[in-house]
């Protein structure tokens, strides 16, 4: 079939076509954002979940709901090997700019870039054309402690925001990769908002480990988050993920196709995008049959093998590589630690800095105490199928 038709779209947080499943989710999010607006509380969302079930489609789609209901949205993704501030920097001049061009909000906006000069000094932050410390607003966000001073901030452009009749959200993906002191300075000022009632929520995205991370770095942080579970999707999400986009270009697939997609993908939504947009690609034409998946199959495998799994994989030592390989040879996780030490021979409290360095790594986390798992879907099936021939 016509490739340029074809409906499927995998990709680092692409929307798919049909967003299945995820419409509870979307709703929670949508009424918390038009009560906060209109100044009732609600809390924060940190959506938490594996590599590839769609966290970032879902980020993309709170930013398209908050601007359709008066928010100024910034977007970040939490870097791993620098720090919050100057991500966060530049997000939080871009809204105050567009809130100084507000005539209800314009004094207000002006004194919040005046104090985020003096937190672009105090953490020693590159301004470009802007130069540090001029006209700051003294006493306000320059204190040098993050917690204090990013609260400060969040309420500098919460009241300007609130001014102009607007809201601000921010949007944090990979937020595992926050400092724990990042972490909680951005709890924190998220607790000053929901005091103070202003119009500024946090939504963010990360690995399920986030939410003992949130409580470690503070106790108080489950009442001002939920934390919806982004899970692989059901079979029913799973079939209309394929089917309806099929059907808006007049396709069909036959029952046992989708249920060898299900199969082959165990529901998640990145692997369903990989295997529908094969299975177009290779079928001439409708309906999309058995063999159809099957010659999908061996693409789909090839394509994630040299780019999704492949790139995570060669960011691992060797070390790193010889311990997610027992892993995998002990079958599907969750993992024992102790098995894992078994597996390879070794002390299970010697392998401790190892694993830690994995975990960091994003490769893996620990869903409960003493076991360790993969963040990545079907990570287990290419080390057993590509490196342990099993």
């Amino acid at each position: 079939m016509d490739p340029v038709a074809n409906p499927f779209s995998p990709g680092a947080g692409s929307r798919p076509p049909e967003l299945a499943g995820r419409e509870e989710i979307i709703r929670d999010a949508e009424v918390g954002l038009k009560r906060v607006i209109m100044g009732k509380n609600a809390q924060s969302q940190i959506f938490l979940g594996l590599r590839g079930t769609g966290k970032t489609v879902l980020l993309n789609e709170v930013l398209d709901i908050a601007e359709r209901e008066g928010y100024i949205s910034a977007f970040i993704e939490a870097p791993e090997n620098k720090p919050l501030t100057e991500m966060i920097y530049p997000a939080m001049r871009q809204v105050l700019r567009k809130l100084s061009a507000l005539e209800g909000a314009k004094h207000l906006a002006t004194r919040g870039l005046q104090a985020l000069r003096g937190f672009a000094s105090v953490f020693k932050i590159k301004l470009g054309d802007v130069e540090i410390g001029v006209d700051a607003d003294p006493g306000v966000a320059d204190s040098g402690h993050l917690d204090i001073d990013l609260g400060d901030m969040f309420e500098a452009i919460g009241r300007a925001a609130q001014a102009a009749g607007k809201g601000w959200v921010l949007l944090i993906d990979e937020i595992q990769y926050l400092k724990e002191e990042e972490l909680a300075a951005v709890i924190v000022a998220v607790h000053r908002m929901s005091q103070r009632k202003l119009p500024v929520m946090v939504f963010a995205g990360g690995l399920p480990q986030i939410a003992k991370l949130s409580g470690d770095a503070k106790s108080y942080s489950e009442r001002l988050f939920v934390y919806p579970k982004i899970d692989a999707l059901d079979e029913v999400a799973a079939h209309d993920a394929i089917t309806k986009p099929l059907d808006a270009e007049n396709v069909k697939i036959e029952n046992d196709a989708i249920s060898k997609i299900n199969k082959m993908t165990s529901g998640y939504p990145f692997f369903l995008q990989e295997w529908g947009h094969h299975a177009w690609n290779v079928a001439d034409g409708s309906p999309i049959d058995i063999n159809d998946i099957e010659r999908a199959t061996e693409k789909a495998f090839a394509r994630l093998d040299d780019g999704f799994f492949r790139v995570r994989f060669d960011r691992l030592t060797n070390a790193e590589v010889d311990y997610v390989e027992a892993m995998a040879s002990l079958g599907s996780g969750p993992y024992k630690v102790n098995d894992v030490a078994k597996a390879l021979g070794k002390d299970p409290k010697s392998l401790g800095p190892r694993r830690a360095s994995i975990i960091t790594k994003g490769m893996i986390y620990s869903p409960s105490y003493g076991e360790i798992d993969f963040t990545v879907p079907l990570f287990d099936d290419f080390l057993r199928r590509t490196r342990l021939e099993i």
